[in-house]
């Protein structure tokens, strides 16, 4: 097996890309596997590794169907509403807290006045 190429940080050659910069155009890396990677050194730690992909062998990325609009609507509409009080909260409802602030820590909130 080759080893990868390795560049130093913002050094890579023009033709690849990290995954983000090929979102950010359209694309997808589509199945190839990594080409390249890019390496940061750090002092007290590993290098910060970037891995990069071939922009020419990049894919469109696909386009979202109606049948996944609904589902991410339903999905962050669930993220929204409160189990305790069912309400939509107008917010993503932490997880930590499990239900809306207001439900969450009822003596400082204003709906109880």
């Amino acid at each position: 097996m080759a080893a990868l190429p390795v560049f130093r940080w913002r050094l890579a050659p023009d033709g690849y890309a990290t995954y983000r910069q090929l979102r950010a155009r359209g694309l997808r890396p589509g199945g190839q596997g990594v080409a390249a990677q890019m390496e940061r050194p750090r002092r007290r730690r590993g290098p910060l590794v970037a891995y990069l992909y071939l922009i020419d062998q990049a894919k469109p990325v696909r386009p979202m169907t109606p049948a996944k609009w609904a589902a991410l609507a339903k999905a962050n509409t669930a993220r929204r509403t409160c189990p305790a009080c069912r309400r939509d909260a107008g917010y993503v409802i932490p997880p930590t807290l499990g239900t809306c602030v207001t439900c969450a820590f009822p003596s400082t909130s204003p709906r109880s006045a």
